[in-house]
């Protein structure tokens, strides 16, 4: 896996990282033109799969580059308001911006072109291996820092029937999302972050591909079942550990 352009992380994996003493020297002398040697051709590998790609936020140490006191979603959200009618695929454009703003991260808007089916990163993991040893099709697959991770899929168009859309809600309340642990489904009016991309904290965490955009998105439908499933396994494990830990007695 991830055996296609730049830099991906195998799901057992990581990508080498420069040292944390590299990188704050490079923040302390201000020098952001070296920031990734394979940032450009990332995202333009991306762009070329079709994903289409706006400028986002980025961190600086555990805070947002908005500058938004208490920025909900610090670093992963579009820099502009308009980042839906700006997503584009336009090679140009997407070096302008990419050499422009070398600290940025970027999105890729959904429903048009893709879908994102965004589930808890172990969930992920064992759907991943699953849906690959029965050699179901898997298109490009993101990992999230140590949290999510992103199965990128076909876009569902515009279905007759309303009720089968399943949005992800953006205003969703950050100090809550660790209770809700599901499948989120990025379609039409949403976005997620495109690798690569950093995220706050201490220069560790970022978002990386473990599947390239090489892989041709798949109908999101070929994934559903496996991906659920492995979420429900994930959501009732967690839970029994709750429950565990809640009925062991304190003090010993």
């Amino acid at each position: 896996m991830g055996d296609g352009i730049g830099r991906y992380r195998g799901t057992e994996g990581r990508p080498s990282r420069e040292s944390r003493l590299a990188q704050w020297l490079r923040r302390r002398s201000g020098n952001t033109d070296v920031e990734d040697p394979q940032r450009e051709d990332l995202l333009l590998a991306a762009a070329a799969a079709g994903l289409p790609l706006a400028p986002a936020a980025h961190p600086i140490g555990y805070r947002c580059s908005c500058e938004r006191i208490g920025c909900p979603t610090p670093a992963t959200h579009p820099i502009s308001f308009a980042w839906q009618t700006q997503s584009t695929t336009d090679r140009a454009q997407i070096q302008r911006w990419a050499q422009g703003q070398p600290e940025a991260n970027f999105i890729t808007a959904t429903g048009m072109v893709h879908d994102v089916l965004d589930v808890p990163l172990e969930a992920g993991r064992g759907a991943l291996d699953r849906l690959l040893e029965r050699g179901i099709d898997v298109g490009p697959v993101a990992q999230v820092g140590e949290d999510r991770m992103l199965f990128f899929t076909a876009t569902r168009g515009t279905p007759e029937d309303e009720d089968e859309w399943w949005p992800c809600a953006l205003d969703c309340h950050p100090e809550t999302m660790d209770e809700h642990p599901g499948l989120r489904w990025h379609c039409r009016g949403s976005y997620v972050l495109v690798p690569p991309a950093r995220l706050p904290g201490d220069g560790d965490l970022a978002v990386d591909w473990v599947r390239g955009p090489e892989h041709p998105l798949p109908d999101p439908l070929t994934l559903l079942e496996a991906l659920t499933d492995a979420c429900a396994k994930y959501a009732g494990e967690n839970e029994d550990i709750d429950h565990h830990a809640a009925a062991w007695p304190l003090g010993r």
